[in-house]
């Protein structure tokens, strides 16, 4: 990867890992497929007359919209209302690299390098420490047995999402994060009419949010969605799923310190513990991929 795709790279992670501060900002006052309802419908209404639909069909933008939209963030944003810390989310969020590249290896019938197969197992050993934590509640651990399964679902949607934003080849990555957010905005307000309430209740919460909360929204559009989102297609469409993914071993490092001092997340030694198995067999799964090349 040449040195300013790097860079990108790490931007990207850098605004997605501080980003869970923020979401848990959001979610302080809006519900979670509203606040997920309102991030795409900025991430794309407001945008539509002044960017063309990109080259790709619309059952690509669709897919890609509705594991982005109601898979990875409808059940991130569930998850973090109360039943997973920030932090902790950012570190879980990362099985998505391990999820893209199994995927991606199903389908082309690749075989795992012993040194992946490490990674996987580093990586789930990080995963099982969180588990051994995981209560009915969050809690002081920071996590509850439905937190952990929503954010794992959400991770695998990511995933998916990684694949089918492969498939859609060399197209304008901001046309497409544009276009394929319009196709999130309708199922995640079905999903908040239907579950949060109704729409004159949903209304009362939307006009007693504050500057925090709107700030939240238009950053979820803007900062990580736009850019975020835009730059991670630009780059997958360039070089290989198991090249760029792991680049995103960064993210719960920001997630973890951001929300360590913004937010006071306690960081006790099994949180730093299951961040270095997750992190160790991200890094092994990079430098088998380098190996490869």
């Amino acid at each position: 990867m040449p040195l300013r795709h790097l860079l990108l790279a790490l931007a990207v992670v850098a605004v997605w890992g501080t980003n869970f501060v923020v979401i848990r900002w959001g979610l302080a006052e809006l519900p979670p497929f509203a606040f997920a309802a309102l991030r795409f419908a900025l991430s794309s209404l407001p945008f539509l007359p002044f960017i063309a639909r990109p080259a790709t069909p619309w059952r690509t933008l669709a897919s890609f919209g509705l594991l982005l939209g109601a898979g990875q963030f409808g059940l991130l944003y569930l998850a973090m209302r109360s039943d997973i810390s920030p932090g902790l989310a950012s570190l879980v969020i990362q099985t998505q690299v391990f999820f893209t590249i199994g995927l991606a290896m199903l389908l082309r019938g690749e075989g795992l390098r012993p040194l992946q197969g490490l990674g996987f197992a580093l990586a789930l050993a990080g995963m099982g420490l969180i588990g051994l934590h995981v209560t009915g509640a969050a809690g002081a651990a920071g996590v509850s047995a439905l937190g952990l399964m929503l954010v794992l679902g959400a991770a695998l949607s990511w995933a998916v999402a990684n694949l089918v934003a492969r498939s859609a080849g060399r197209v304008d990555p901001i046309g497409f994060m544009v276009w394929s957010s319009l196709t999130a905005v309708l199922p995640l307000t079905g999903i908040s009419l239907a579950t949060e309430g109704g729409p004159t209740h949903l209304l009362q919460q939307l006009g007693a949010a504050s500057a925090v909360a709107w700030a939240a929204v238009v950053w979820q559009a803007v900062g990580n969605t736009l850019f975020g989102y835009g730059g991670w297609n630009w780059l997958l469409a360039r070089h290989p799923a198991a090249t760029v993914a792991p680049t995103a071993l960064l993210v719960p490092v920001f997630g973890m310190l951001s929300s360590s001092a913004l937010l006071g997340e306690p960081l006790p030694p099994w949180k730093l513990g299951a961040a270095a198995l997750v992190l160790g067999g991200l890094a092994l799964n990079l430098l088998a991929t380098r190996s490869r090349a």
